[in-house]
């Protein structure tokens, strides 16, 4: 009964989406498909091409630090010629650069088309969250947000599933050898196709205007970090250290399990599946949990959680026992990221959200920026060890930032 309670209740909270996040919800769907097949193929597309480790984290580095030198000036941008026309266009420049890496690999376009993704993901992280704050009201706006993140994971479930299996089949119509690296160009190249299809559903947004000439003109990027210096330090600290974390280890995971547990592609592509499968069942589940627990009640508990699982994760010696580390780590590290997300909105007006997402950017991508050309090397000279530890302690770190900022002021 309690459930079917509960159930209702997110029914009827769905129903209160508004057309402009339905149609930006159907566009996370296609683009997500996308991001799994990509994510999970273009690691191994560059090591085919004869590249190593360290050349992914710098690839990794140029993405990160593209986002980190953007995000400021695309938060400007952002709230000056509004939020659809930035969407459509990181639809079309997610689709360009997947497509030229494809059609023409060598160190220079891949270090080029990483630069055009860092613009990309710039755009994603300062657009992303002031639109779904401006298309929903109080009542719905937690579901939204966790609805968006859990649905681009379903997504990439299914891109992540066909990734594994994708360069089987280019290899098979061309008389290749799967893990050719013509085969996995093939199949980056239906990437970018898909990827493409993002950018439709995005014509029928209707704009919202919500600054006059007058703010516009004045807006001033940093008046927010002025205005409110030790509360941003404390909403951005703790994400500071877990994007260092994360950029340790997780862009090379399926790099990990190749190398460290000796799988195959289409095992590492479903087990990455059952893993997106597995975080967007926790962010589905997660806005009402965090109507009960209270917002950063449920950050500090999944993410403390979450690194007993990176242990076992990153030294379990058996295959199965980290794989399924894997999954669960998935699940409870991700499924508060839109519940912090709206939180952090929620401590903003509508003029300086566009600048504090800019500044939340640069904060994950100035942490993602660096750790990845550092773990690199560690992995070439000492292996995975090193930078599982690493991160573990930053996450841990972070958790604990979560209570003495925010759970200590709450219980005063």
């Amino acid at each position: 009964m309690h459930i079917r309670r509960v159930g209702g209740e997110y029914v009827a909270r769905v129903r209160l989406f508004r057309p402009n996040a339905r149609l930006y919800l159907l566009s996370v769907v296609v683009t997500g498909a996308a991001m799994g097949v990509y994510r999970l193929l273009f690691n191994f597309y560059v090591l085919s091409l004869g590249y190593d480790e360290a050349l992914l984290g710098q690839l990794i580095t140029t993405n990160q630090l593209t986002a980190l030198i953007l995000a400021l000036p695309m938060g400007y941008l952002v709230d000056i010629i509004g939020r659809k026309s930035v969407l459509m266009a990181r639809s079309l420049l997610l689709g360009l650069a997947v497509t030229v890496m494809a059609l023409w690999p060598s160190v220079g376009v891949f270090f080029a088309m990483n630069a055009l993704f860092g613009v990309v993901q710039s755009i994603n992280a300062v657009a992303q969250a002031p639109f779904l704050m401006e298309n929903s009201g109080e009542e719905e706006r937690t579901y939204l947000f966790s609805l968006s993140s859990g649905l681009r994971m379903g997504s990439v479930f299914v891109g992540n599933w066909l990734g594994g299996y994708l360069p089987s089949w280019a290899a098979a119509m061309s008389d290749l050898s799967p893990t050719d690296s013509a085969a996995y160009g093939q199949a980056l190249l239906v990437v970018g196709l898909l990827a493409l299809g993002g950018f439709f559903p995005l014509i029928f947004l209707r704009r919202v205007h919500y600054l006059s000439e007058e703010q516009k003109a004045g807006f001033a990027p940093l008046r927010f970090a002025a205005a409110q210096p030790r509360l941003l330090t404390k909403l951005l600290l703790p994400s500071l250290l877990i994007s260092i974390g994360a950029g340790m280890f997780m862009p090379f995971m399926n790099v990990f399990f190749r190398v460290v547990h000796h799988q195959p592609d289409h095992a590492i592509g479903t087990l990455f599946a059952w893993g997106s499968l597995a975080m967007g069942v926790g962010l589905m589940i997660a806005p009402p949990i965090a109507d009960r627990l209270g917002k950063i009640q449920l950050v500090a508990l999944t993410q403390g959680l979450s690194i007993p699982f990176m242990m076992a994760l990153g030294f379990a010696p058996l295959f199965p026992v980290s794989a399924g580390a894997y999954l669960v780590r998935m699940a409870l590290m991700n499924m508060s990221n839109p519940i912090y997300q709206t939180f952090v909105m929620e401590q903003v007006d509508a003029t300086s959200r566009a600048t504090v997402a800019s500044l939340v950017s640069m904060v994950w991508s100035f942490g993602r920026a660096f750790s990845p050309t550092i773990s690199g090397y560690l992995q070439v000279e000492y292996g995975f060890g090193p930078p599982f530890a690493i991160a573990i302690g930053l996450y841990a770190l972070a958790v604990g930032l979560y209570g003495h900022f925010f759970l200590r002021r709450d219980r005063e």
